[in-house]
C-alpha cells in the first residue's frame, strides 16, 4: 500500500509541475506558486521605491529584495521595503531612445549557486541578452547578440520558465514582415539554454524561435501547470493575451486580434489599445495579472485549472498612471512598477515607483469563467 501511495504521489507531483528549476532560488510559495488562496489588498500599497527612471525588468533575489532595471539609465538597482534603492550594476553599451534601453531582467533559477543575473538591452546596433555575477558586474557575458533593434517594438521581456530555459519576447523592430520570417529572430518568442545555446527540443531544429507571428511581446508568464501566456501590443485595433505553444504562429501582420483563420492561433483575450497596451504579466492564485500602460490599470484575468480564460476585470484604474511590470514575490505579495517617466506619461513628484500590494482578503471575486475560451 505504501508503494502504491508513493507512486500515485509521484505521478501527481510530475503532472502538476511541482518539480521546478526555480525551487533552488525560492521557497515553494514563490512567484510561480503563490499561496493558493491569496488575494491582494489593492487599497493599501507599500511604496518600496520612488524616484526611479522607467523601471522595466524586475525579479527577486532569495532574500526577498528585488533587482530592477532602469531603462533610460542603463542601471540595475536593488530595492527592498524600508531602504533606499542601491545601484548594483551599470550595463555597458546600453543605448536607449524611444522604447529602447535596458529592458528585461531575470534572476538565474540557480542563483544560490551561480549568482547570475540576466539582462536584455539595446546597443547602438542590436538587441542583446547578457548575464553577470551580482557582486562582479564587470563579468558581463553576452549570450545573444545581433538581433535587430529599433526605436520601438524591441520587446525585451525575459523570464526563466518552469523548464529552466530562458525565454525572450522580441518585437518586430517596426518591420512587420519579420514576424512571419523564421530566419529572423524579430517578432518572436525565443527559447534558449541559460548559456544562450539552442535547446534540443525547440520546435524548429537549430533555431531559438519558440513561437512567431508576434508584433511586440512584453509580458511572459506561466500558470501552475506550466502553461505559457504572453501579452502583446496590437497596432490600432486589438491588444492581446496569447496562450503560447511550441511552434505556434500568432498571425501578425496578417492578423490583429481574433480571426478564426486555422493557419494562426487566436488570442485568448483582446482589448482595445486605449484600455490596455499590455506590458508585464504574472500569475497568482489562478489569475493572470497584466500591467497596462496606456490603459493605466492592472488587469486581472481568471484562468481555471483547465486553462480556460474568464472575463478580465480592472483594478487600480487611473490610480498610479502607466503600469509597466507586475511580479509576485516569494511571500505572495504583488509588486508593480509605474512607467510615468517613459515620455508618454504624466509623472507625479515621486515617480517612477515600485509598489507592493500585500496578500489580503479584499481582492474581488473573479467572474464566472467563459467555457471554451482559448
Amino acid at each position: 500500500m505504501r508503494r502504491i501511495v508513493a507512486a500515485v504521489t509521484a505521478l501527481l507531483t510530475v503532472g502538476l509541475g511541482v518539480t521546478d528549476a526555480r525551487a533552488d532560488r525560492q521557497p515553494p510559495a514563490g512567484p510561480d506558486r503563490p499561496p493558493a488562496r491569496a488575494g491582494f489588498d489593492f487599497t493599501n500599497p507599500q511604496v518600496v521605491a520612488t524616484g526611479l527612471e522607467v523601471p522595466w525588468g524586475l525579479d527577486f533575489l532569495p532574500d526577498g529584495s528585488a533587482l530592477v532595471a532602469q531603462r533610460d539609465l542603463g542601471t540595475v538597482v536593488r530595492v527592498r521595503p524600508g531602504a533606499p534603492p542601491r545601484e548594483v550594476a551599470r550595463i555597458p553599451g546600453v543605448v536607449g531612445g524611444g522604447e529602447a534601453g535596458l529592458l528585461g531582467l531575470a534572476i538565474s533559477p540557480t542563483f544560490r549557486r551561480d549568482r547570475l543575473v540576466y539582462v536584455c538591452y539595446t546597443t547602438a546596433s542590436d538587441i542583446r541578452i547578457a548575464r553577470f555575477r551580482l557582486h562582479a558586474p564587470q563579468s558581463l557575458q553576452v549570450i545573444l547578440s545581433g538581433v535587430t533593434r529599433a526605436a520601438a517594438h524591441d520587446g525585451g521581456r525575459i523570464a526563466f520558465g518552469p523548464d529552466g530555459m530562458l525565454y525572450a519576447g522580441i518585437g518586430d523592430a517596426v518591420v512587420p514582415a519579420n514576424a512571419q520570417n523564421l530566419a529572423s529572430r524579430n517578432g518572436k518568442i525565443l527559447r534558449m539554454r541559460p548559456d544562450g545555446g539552442v535547446p534540443a527540443d525547440n520546435p524548429f531544429p537549430g533555431s531559438l524561435v519558440y513561437s512567431y507571428g508576434h508584433r511586440n511581446v512584453q509580458g511572459l508568464a506561466w500558470d501552475r501547470r506550466g502553461r505559457m501566456f504572453a501579452t502583446e501590443f496590437g497596432q490600432s485595433a486589438w491588444d492581446e493575451v496569447n496562450r503560447i505553444v511550441p511552434g505556434g504562429n500568432y498571425g501578425w501582420p496578417v492578423v490583429e486580434g481574433k480571426s478564426g483563420d486555422p493557419r494562426f492561433r487566436d488570442p485568448v483575450v483582446v482589448w482595445p489599445p486605449a484600455e490596455a497596451s499590455p506590458s508585464g504579466a504574472a500569475f497568482a492564485a489562478g489569475t493572470l495579472f497584466v500591467a497596462a500602460l496606456r490603459g493605466a490599470r492592472l488587469w486581472a484575468v481568471p484562468v481555471d485549472a483547465a486553462g480556460r480564460v474568464g472575463t478580465p476585470t480592472a483594478v487600480l484604474q487611473g490610480a498610479y498612471g502607466r503600469l509597466r511590470t507586475v511580479e509576485v514575490a516569494s511571500d505572495g505579495a504583488l509588486w508593480v512598477t509605474t512607467s510615468n517617466r517613459d515620455g508618454r506619461g504624466s509623472p507625479a513628484a515621486d515617480d517612477d515607483r515600485v509598489l507592493r500590494f500585500p496578500a489580503g482578503a479584499r481582492q474581488p471575486q473573479p467572474p464566472a469563467l467563459l467555457v471554451g475560451a482559448g
